[in-house]
Formats: structure tokens, sequence, C-alpha cells
């Protein structure tokens, strides 16, 4: 029954960000704030908009729960489960009219995540991870997620959202992964982990990540098989320097490289 209710909740949190967004997307009235005072972290009325929708739900169903959003913040609860938001990873995809934008739902205890979704509104997929499951969702049917399991980096495909990934140095260590892999692509935000879990791709490799970044695709991809640490090989749910991957043996050599990095 717990599991049920966890399942369902999310769901339900994931359609109410389907409503809020999709009307803004692609709209020419779309705008975007700064959030910052020096660079450029946009988000809009849509991040705002469907943050506020998912969190309306969680006081009705949930509200023992802790929540934790990029766009309102924390709310400490009291069950010991905490619900991590992102109401739209990928706002500067969003803004470009690109369909590699996702909202991220996770459920967290003290160990990290349990369950988590990544859902893409406008494509219609869904995918899900944790409490038994490990699916997609969409257009084209249901199928189970699995990763690709073990290969050798230079047969590999890696992705990342930033050509420079983070600081000059992390860039250099995940330039150094690019040379030995086959394939490296740019710029598909919480997508690539999405594709990992569906067996697509081999490595996602990022830098400076938030929690409500990450937790989701942990959930969806440790359900699918794969494998999510930080650039050490420890817990990666608070964010930093995360690597996906869909084997051990990807996983190994990427390591090797990254682990090097201070």
């Amino acid at each position: 029954m717990f599991h049920d209710d966890i399942i369902d909740v999310a769901h339900a949190l994931a359609d109410a960000a389907r409503v809020a967004v999709l009307p803004h997307f692609r709209s020419a009235e779309l705008g975007a704030e700064n959030k910052l005072t020096e660079g450029w972290d946009p988000v809009t009325v849509a991040d705002r908009e469907a943050e506020a929708a998912m969190r309306a739900i969680l006081r009705k169903r949930r509200p023992d729960d802790g929540v934790f959003g990029e766009e309102f913040g924390l709310q400490e609860g009291r069950s010991g489960l905490t619900w991590v938001l992102d109401p739209i990873d990928g706002t500067r995809a969003f803004l470009s009219g690109a369909p590699t934008w996702g909202v991220l739902i996770a459920v967290s205890d003290a160990n990290g995540p349990i369950y988590g979704l990544i859902d893409q509104p406008y494509i219609g997929e869904r995918f899900e991870g944790g409490m038994g499951r490990a699916t997609l969702s969409g257009p084209h049917g249901a199928r189970a997620l699995g990763v690709r399991g073990d290969r050798p980096l230079a047969e590999a495909t890696l992705m990342t959202t930033f050509p420079e990934v983070g600081s000059p140095a992390e860039a250099a260590v995940f330039a150094a992964v690019g040379r030995q892999a086959r394939l490296t692509r740019y710029g598909l935000d919480c997508y690539a982990y999405a594709l990992l879990a569906a067996g697509q791709i081999d490595l996602v490799i990022e830098a400076g990540l938030n929690a409500y970044d990450i937790q989701a695709p942990i959930a969806v991809i440790e359900a699918a098989g794969g494998i999510v640490t930080d650039w050490r090989g420890g817990p990666a749910h608070e964010g930093g320097r995360v690597i996906a991957a869909a084997g051990a043996e990807q996983h190994a050599a990427a390591l090797a490289i990254l682990s090097g990095v201070e």
C-alpha cells in the first residue's frame, strides 16, 4: 500500500506538471528571468507554475513529507521522506523549443532516492524507476527499461549537457574520457539520463549539479541496472560531479580518468 500510494502520487505530480508547462512551451510570449547577478540561470513562469502545482498536490496527499524543489526551496517534513522536484530540468532547452528538457520527481529517504520519474511532457514519454519498477511509457506503448551493460570505453557513447562541463580542470578530464569514447554528444539535459536507462547510450558525465538535478535520474538508472556515482565512486545524490554508466566496465574506465581531477 505504501509503494502504491507513493507511485500514484508521483504520477499525479507529473500529470499536473504537464498541464502547467505545455501551454508555455514554444509560446511566442514566453520570457525568462535571470536568477543570477553574474552569468545566466533562467527561470520561467512555467517552472514556477509546475512546481506550485506539484506542491499543492503534496500538501493535500502527503502533508507529512518534506519537499525540496528548485524554485521554492526546502520544506521540512516529519515522515522521513522528501520529494525532490525539478519542474523543468533544462530551462535553456525549454526556451529554445528543444524537447530535451524534462520534469524530475524523486522520493528520497536519509540514504538517497528510492523512486523517481523523468517525464518529457511534449514527447509524452515517462521513465519510471524504483519500488520494483523500471518502465518507459509513452506514445509508442510501454516497455521495461534496461541499460546496455558492459562494453569497452572505445565502443561507448558519452553525453553531457554543456561542452564546458564545469571548471577548466573538469572540462579537461571530460575531454580525456571523450577522446577514448566512440561518440560524444552534448545538450540533452535530463533526457540523456533517460536514454541511458533505456539502453541507448553508455555514459553521462556532468559537474556542478544540484540534488534536484540528479535524484530522479539516479532512481531510474539504478532500477534499470545502471550505476550512478560521483567522480570518485561515492554517492551522488547530493549533486556535484556525477557519472552515470550503463555497465561496470564503462564506469570503471571513465572513473579512472575522472578521479584524477582535484
